[in-house]
């Protein structure tokens, strides 16, 4: 039974505008998947909707820590290598699925939960150009730009000419990495989490016996030492995005790839959240690289090994917090095009506190245990000792890096992220700015990532209260336009919510 059009609703001094279909007989048919975004229990759903995404991102990011505990066999230089360059590759797995992926997976949940199915099918070929054309960006930049970037961060050596070797070969392929989460995105964009963490599953399983094959030979295949791993996280990658349109190809999806005349208002769309969500991503990043060379500038390489081997627990909620956030962009972008605001909301508040609970758990563990997860990595006393003193100062935090993290994912899905970027920019500040200052002022690494916890701590706060007081619906929306009517039908208004 086709839902009833939605009233104007009023929430914390906003009106929400929808347009009204002529008749309940005119309304495009809404499939299954789609009405329990709307309609189902909030918890039940995000959570039936989490736990496939949550074991996806847990996979995803189990081959940076598969690559990382074989390389470490390789010595210290080599681990140094990796962690000169995992901030810039997870930079760049930020942006392309989480980014730009939410600008995708929102634009889409946008069109299908306002009926506009036909132009949730022309999004899907606009996402895949814009993938594909950043990712050769991206690529051409680390490809030029590595090399004094890394030097930039502390790279001397032996670990400088480690870097540029695992460096060359991921981003040399990193189109194909973007190519694979324009496909992913497409499809949590419907709902669907299932099929993407499938996929990437199954790359995850193909890595754990590819990764040491390539890195330390076997059989007929040499070893390639630190540029095997690369090598093997591209091959995994390829694969994952070849399943993921072996699914969308035949139209196995609610959405699917059609020839469309290529429209600006489609690329808008998904740039005006993905763009933005890149800043953020950015600033994030920035943020990693610049306070590990404030360690590499106190501390060496083997403080630079110590605080990217703890960073990497840090890095890995990002995924983890995924798990949570490809749902809650897909809940909340359905249903602020549906014209159900207040659902909305509470699903974000409510996914941000399960995102609390679950990073929370892992930064205390993590505080009161280090040297379970660094001694993993190696057994250098110094990396073990700065790893340890980093942990134990931010582990704490972790719950309010994941409370912030979610309700960002949250704001791509109503496609308004000014807050998120605020936030983001407080939290470099004062972790860059007032723990460079402090480190400066004391010498001593401590006085650091005690800022970088206050940092954490402060984004999650902030973003929490912004979003809980309504900043999603406080501008006041330009007069409204219907959209044009999707093969002849008069469709679901699409409640004006614009970044």
């Amino acid at each position: 039974m086709p839902r009833p059009p939605v009233a104007p609703s009023k929430q914390m001094g906003h009106t929400m505008n929808t347009a009204t279909s002529t008749g309940p007989s005119q309304a495009p048919a809404m499939s299954p998947r789609t009405r329990k975004l709307l309609q189902g229990a909030i918890v039940p759903t995000l959570v039936g909707m989490a736990w496939p995404n949550i074991l996806v991102m847990s996979a995803q990011a189990s081959t940076g820590l598969i690559e990382t505990w074989w390389v470490s066999h390789l010595g210290t230089d080599a681990l140094t290598g990796m962690a000169l360059v995992f901030p810039g590759f997870m930079m760049m797995q930020m942006i392309s699925g989480g980014a730009m992926g939410g600008g995708i997976s929102s634009a889409i949940a946008r069109a299908l939960g306002a009926g506009r199915n036909h132009d949730a099918n022309a999004l899907v070929m606009h996402a895949i150009m814009i993938n594909v054309a950043l990712g050769l960006m991206f690529s051409i930049l680390m490809l030029t730009f590595g090399r004094p970037l890394y030097v930039a961060m502390g790279g001397q050596g032996r670990s400088l000419d480690a870097a540029m070797l695992y460096s060359n070969v991921v981003f040399g392929g990193t189109v194909l990495v973007w190519l694979m989460n324009a496909l992913a995105s497409t499809i949590r964009g419907t709902g669907n989490m299932f099929i993407p963490a499938m996929a990437i599953c199954i790359g995850v399983v193909v890595l754990i016996p590819l990764s040491p094959a390539l890195i330390f030979g076997f059989g007929p295949i040499p070893a390639m030492g630190i540029q095997g791993g690369g090598l093997a996280v591209i091959i995994t990658n390829v694969m994952t995005g070849l399943l993921l349109a072996w699914y969308i190809l035949p139209g196995r999806s609610v959405v699917r790839i059609r020839r469309a005349a290529l429209q600006w208002r489609m690329f808008s769309e998904i740039l005006r959240v993905g763009a933005v969500g890149a800043v953020s991503t950015l600033q994030t990043s920035l943020t990693i690289l610049l306070t590990t060379a404030l360690v590499g500038a106190a501390a060496g390489p083997d403080g630079i090994a110590g605080y990217g081997t703890g960073g990497r627990l840090e890095y890995l909620l990002i995924p983890l917090v995924f798990g949570f956030g490809g749902p809650m962009v897909a809940l909340v972008g359905t249903n602020i095009g549906a014209g159900q605001p207040e659902r909305a909301l509470r699903i974000a508040l409510t996914g941000g506190a399960l995102a609390f609970l679950l990073t929370e758990t892992i930064g205390l563990a993590a505080a009161t245990w280090p040297y379970a997860w660094l001694g993993l990595f190696g057994h250098d006393p110094r990396m073990l000792q700065i790893g340890a003193a980093y942990l134990r100062a931010a582990g704490p935090a972790y719950g309010f890096f994941g409370l912030g993290l979610s309700l960002y994912f949250a704001s791509q899905g109503a496609g308004r992220l000014m807050w998120p970027l605020l936030a983001g920019l407080c939290r470099m500040l004062i972790a860059v700015g007032g723990g460079g200052l402090a480190l400066h002022l004391t010498g001593s690494l401590h006085w650091l990532f005690g800022f970088l916890a206050a940092a954490l701590i402060v984004y999650g706060v902030m973003l929490a209260i912004a979003v809980k007081s309504g900043v999603w619906f406080r501008a006041k929306p330009p007069a409204h336009q219907p959209e044009p009517a999707d093969d002849g039908r008069c469709v679901r208004g699409e409640a004006i919510v614009r970044a």
